[in-house]
């Protein structure tokens, strides 16, 4: 690929040639395929979602669980024919969806996947993000995606410039959820609760940054119909190494912080969506990469 612009940091990389901000190469690289039992239960129905974990990130969140492979790179490098070929396996295993995970930067070879696949897939394929989105590549993605699941991370410039590189991020995942909306729309279940279509928002709750947290709910309550509209909150946050030069987020949630953020949304109409145990607040609960 040259002049890489797949995400907003538009970099312009010759990935031919060489990695750009994400550090991902030309080819795509997965860290690891298997199903999941530990999304939320609309996801990881049946024997599990079928995810596949995309290695690099157009984001250099110091709190990422997933550091090995978001700035560390590990996995393997391999090729569209591969790559849909997992997606099959992934079925055949029983898999109650197909689950790209942080698949952002490699957006161009999973259409030429989908491609391969599109005809005896027959399974969900869900766009799991981190919300740093370019509307451009989500266009493209239009008729491949059944189910968006990104996260809102951050409302405030200054605290998504300080954790996560990208002073733009939430001007820049909200322009995306709208695209997201307009392509899904609202979460649809089936009827035993299985999520099928629509869009569903992430937000991990962070130490010290309950407002933040609120200023996302406010402007979700207004923008949709909350009471139609799907968020998951998350307090799975536990501090990395790098956290250590951050001591505001250097500790884990509170109970209290986190039912702060619960009672808000409830006072906002949310009844759609899910709420995590403070139990998977823990390392182990991070899948091992292993592809």
């Amino acid at each position: 690929m040259t002049g890489c612009t797949l995400c907003p940091r538009s970099c312009g990389t010759d990935r031919s040639k060489g990695q750009g901000f994400c550090g991902a190469p030309r080819d795509v690289r997965i860290a690891r395929v298997g199903l999941h039992e530990w999304e939320e239960p609309c996801i990881s129905y049946g024997k599990g979602s079928g995810t596949i974990f995309f290695s690099g990130c157009n984001l250099k969140c110091v709190f990422c669980q997933n550091h090995e492979i978001s700035r560390g790179l590990k996995g393997r490098d391999v090729d569209v024919q591969t790559l849909a070929g997992e997606m099959l396996g992934l079925k055949d295993m029983g898999a109650s969806n197909i689950n790209l995970v942080t698949p952002t930067h490699y957006a161009d070879r999973i259409v030429e996947a989908l491609d391969i696949v599109k005809d005896s897939l027959g399974i969900p394929v869900i766009w799991n993000t981190s919300g740093y989105e370019s509307v451009e590549t989500l266009r493209r993605m239009r008729g491949y995606v059944d189910v968006y699941l990104p996260d809102i991370k951050y409302f405030s410039p200054e605290y998504s410039k300080k954790y996560s590189g990208a002073e733009d991020y939430f001007e820049r995942a909200s322009a995306a959820l709208e695209e997201m909306m307009s392509q899904c729309g609202y979460a649809s279940f089936d009827g035993e609760g299985h999520l099928k279509k629509g869009v569903m928002v992430r937000h991990l709750v962070l130490p010290s940054l309950y407002r933040d947290s609120v200023e996302i709910l406010g402007y979700l309550s207004e923008k949709y119909d909350a009471s139609r509209f799907a968020v998951s909150l998350m307090c799975q946050y536990f501090p990395t190494p790098a956290c250590a030069a951050f001591p505001e987020i250097n500790r884990r949630l509170t109970t209290l912080e986190y039912e702060k953020v619960v009672r808000y949304a409830r006072d906002k109409g949310f009844a759609v969506g899910f709420l995590q145990e403070r139990t998977s607040a823990r390392e182990e609960y991070v899948p091992k990469f292993d592809y």
